[in-house]
C-alpha cells in the first residue's frame, strides 16, 4: 500500500501507452499539483514529455508535432475545455486520462466534439489525490465543514478523493467510522453508495482478511495539531509551512536568490529520506556529516585536469557533486532557518509546556508555566494564544479553571482580539462536549498503570511525549478491542480477524505527528500496513484557519470569561 507508487505507476502508463514521440502533458490546476508530487519535470523529461500546458490557459499555441496526453480531474469545467479543445484540436492526437469515474454522457459530449476524429483514447486512472509520502495522501481542502456539517461540494470532493485511493491501491474495504461525528456517518455512506453503484470497478480479487476503511473527525482530537513539533518534516510545516512539498524561504534573512523557494520530496532527496522522521537534534549531527561529507569530496574535484582520464572522470562526477552541492545548501539553510525560529521564539521552553498541557494532570504547575510564558517578551502571541488554547481545551471543566484570568494576560500581552476570539473557537470546535473519546484521562486500569508507570521511567525527550489519540485509536484497532459501540461499522458485516490493511481518513485534516505514528506503526506490526489521509495536512496555522472557515468564530474575550466561570461550576 505505497501512494506514492500508485500515482507514479499511472502517470508512466499514461505516458508509455502513448507511445514513442514528442509529447505535452496537459492538465488542470489540481492534477498539475498531484503528478508534481511523484515527478520532478526533469524525469518527466527524459520520457519525451517537452511541454507542460494547463487546459484553461487560453494562449496556448498549435503544434502539430506533439502528442497530446490530457490528465484531468472529471470536472464539468474540464469536460467543457476538452471540448472546446476538440473542436479547434491544437495538437496531432489526444490520450485522455480521467482521474477519476467519468460519466457516459460527458464520454458521449466529447465523442460528438471529436468530429477530426484526434482522440486515441479515453480512460479513468484513478490519481485523484495528493501523494504526500508513501503511507499518507492529501486532498488539500480547507474549511470542509459549515459547523458540524459537510460543505456539500467538499464533501463530493472528498467522497470522490477516498474511492479513487481505494481504486488505485485495490482495494474494497469493510468502512468503520466514529459514531459522534456526524461527517464522518456521511463520508462512510458517501464512499459506500459509490463502491455500491460502481460494483464492477471495486471487484478485486477478494483477500482472507477485508481492508478496512476508518472514518475519523479531527474535531475529536484539537490537542495534535497545536502542538510544537521536534521531527523534522513536521517541524519545517510547523514553522516554515509544506505546500505540495515546495517551502517557501523568501522571508529568510539574507536568502540567497536560488534558494528562495526549495523542494524537499522523499523520492528525490536522500538526505531528507533518511532524516525526515527523526528529531531536530540528530538532524543536527547528521547534517554536520552531510557537510564534512561534501568536503571530503570537494578538494578531489579542483584537482589538476591533467590527463583526459582526469576530465572524463571530473565531467562523469560533476552531475553527484553538483547535486549533493544542492542537496548541502537546501538543508543547511532549512535546518539555519529552523534553529534561528526556535531560538528566537524561545520554542524549546514554550514547547515544553505544552508536553505538560498536552500530557500531564497537574492543573497548578501548567497554569503557573502558562502564566510564566505570557509575561515572557520572547514568546510570540501566536505562541501564547496557542498555551492558552491547550490549557483550555485540557482543564475546559477543571474546578480551578483560571481560563478568564490568562484571557486578561493575553489582552495585557497585546495579543490582537483576533487571536484572542480563536480560544473559545477552538473550544467550540474540539471540547468536551464534542469529543466521542476521553482525550487527557484514561479511563481504564491498564491505561492508567501505562501513564503511571511513564511517569516513574521518566520520559527519553520531555518534547516528544505527546501521542496524537490516533495512536491509541490505531493500537485498539489493531488488536481487535476498538469499541464498536464508539466505532460502528457500516452494513450487517464485521471483522473478525486482526486487521492487515487499513486506511484511516481524517476530515478536517491530519498532521505529521499522525504521519509519523502511523510510520512507526507500519514499521513496528508485522502483518499491518497502514495507510493515512486526510482531507489536508495541518500545521497550527491552517489548523486554525480551518477552524475559522467552518464557521467557528468564538466569542469575543470578555463574553468568554463569563461561561468559562460558568461552566467550571459544573
Amino acid at each position: 500500500m505505497n501512494v506514492v507508487f500508485a500515482v507514479k505507476q499511472y502517470v508512466s502508463k499514461m505516458i508509455e501507452d502513448s507511445g514513442p514521440g514528442m509529447k505535452v502533458l496537459l492538465m488542470d490546476k489540481e492534477t498539475t499539483s498531484i503528478v508534481s508530487m511523484v515527478y520532478t519535470q526533469s524525469e518527466i523529461l527524459q520520457k519525451e514529455v517537452y511541454l507542460f500546458e494547463r487546459i484553461d490557459s487560453l494562449n496556448r499555441e498549435t503544434m502539430k508535432h506533439l502528442k497530446a496526453i490530457c490528465f484531468l480531474r472529471p470536472t464539468k469545467e474540464n469536460v467543457e475545455y476538452l471540448i472546446q479543445e476538440l473542436r479547434r484540436p491544437k495538437y496531432s492526437i489526444y490520450y485522455i486520462y480521467f482521474s477519476n469515474v467519468i460519466s457516459k454522457s460527458d464520454v458521449k459530449s466529447l465523442a460528438e466534439a471529436d468530429e477530426q476524429e484526434v482522440v486515441a483514447e479515453v480512460q479513468e486512472f484513478y490519481g485523484d489525490y495528493i501523494a504526500v509520502n508513501p503511507h499518507v495522501f492529501s486532498l488539500n481542502l480547507l474549511g470542509c465543514c459549515q459547523g458540524r456539517s459537510w460543505d456539500l461540494a467538499q464533501l463530493s470532493r472528498t467522497a470522490q478523493g477516498l474511492t479513487a485511493l481505494l481504486l488505485s491501491l485495490k482495494k474494497c474495504p469493510m468502512i468503520r467510522y466514529q459514531l459522534s461525528s456526524d461527517p464522518a456517518k456521511r463520508l462512510a455512506e458517501c464512499v459506500k453508495q459509490v463502491i455500491t453503484k460502481e460494483y464492477e470497478l471495486f471487484d478485486f480479487r477478494r483477500t482472507e482478511v477485508p481492508p478496512l476503511l476508518l472514518i475519523l473527525d479531527r474535531s475529536d482530537d484539537a490537542i495534535t495539531p497545536l502542538l510544537n513539533q521536534w521531527t523534522y518534516q513536521a517541524m519545517v510545516h510547523e514553522l516554515l509551512g509544506i505546500n505540495n512539498n515546495r517551502i517557501d524561504l523568501s522571508r529568510v534573512p539574507g536568502i540567497s536568490k536560488d534558494l528562495r523557494e526549495v523542494v524537499l520530496s522523499a523520492e528525490n532527496d536522500e538526505f531528507y529520506a533518511n532524516n525526515m522522521y527523526l528529531n531536530f537534534a540528530e538532524i543536527g549531527s547528521n547534517i554536520k556529516n552531510l557537510m564534512e561529507d561534501f568536503q571530503r569530496r570537494k578538494p578531489k574535484e579542483q584537482q589538476k585536469l591533467e590527463s583526459i582520464a582526469d576530465m572524463k572522470a571530473f565531467v562523469e562526477n560533476y552531475p553527484q557533486f553538483k547535486k549533493m552541492s544542492g542537496t548541502v545548501s537546501k538543508h543547511v539553510t532549512v535546518v539555519g532557518e529552523l534553529s534561528r525560529l526556535a531560538s528566537e521564539r524561545n520554542l524549546l521552553e514554550v514547547s515544553e509546556v505544552e508536553q505538560e498541557l498536552a500530557c500531564q494532570n497537574d492543573h497548578s504547575s501548567a497554569h503557573q508555566n502558562v502564566r510564566r510564558l505570557l509575561q515572557n517578551p520572547k514568546v510570540t502571541e501566536f505562541d501564547a494564544t496557542r498555551l492558552v488554547m491547550l490549557y483550555a481545551l485540557h482543564y475546559e471543566r477543571h474546578s480551578s479553571n483560571s481560563l478568564p484570568g490568562l484571557m486578561m494576560d493575553l489582552k495585557n500581552k497585546g495579543v490582537s482580539e483576533k487571536y484572542r476570539k480563536l480560544v473559545s473557537a477552538v473550544v467550540e470546535y474540539g471540547g468536551k462536549r464534542v469529543r466521542g473519546s476521553d482525550l487527557f484521562s484514561p479511563k481504564d486500569a491498564v491505561a492508567i498503570t501505562k501513564q503511571f508507570l511513564k511517569g516513574l521511567k521518566g520520559v527519553e525527550n520531555v518534547y516528544t511525549q505527546h501521542q496524537p489519540f490516533l495512536h491509541e485509536t490505531l493500537d485498539q484497532l489493531i488488536k481487535g478491542k476498538l469499541k464498536d459501540g464508539q466505532y460502528p461499522y457500516l452494513g450487517p458485516s464485521t471483522l473478525r480477524d486482526r486487521p492487515q490493511d487499513i486506511i484511516v481518513f481524517i476530515i478536517g485534516g491530519a498532521t505529521y505527528e499522525e504521519a509519523l505514528t502511523v510510520y512507526n506503526l507500519n514499521r513496528t506490526t508485522p502483518g499491518v500496513r497502514i495507510v493515512l489521509g486526510g482531507t489536508t495536512i495541518h500545521n497550527t496555522k491552517s489548523f486554525l484557519e480551518e477552524i475559522s472557515a467552518s464557521g467557528f468564530r468564538g466569542r469575543g474575550a470578555e463574553s468568554s470569561q463569563v461561561t468559562v466561570r460558568a461552566s467550571s461550576r459544573r
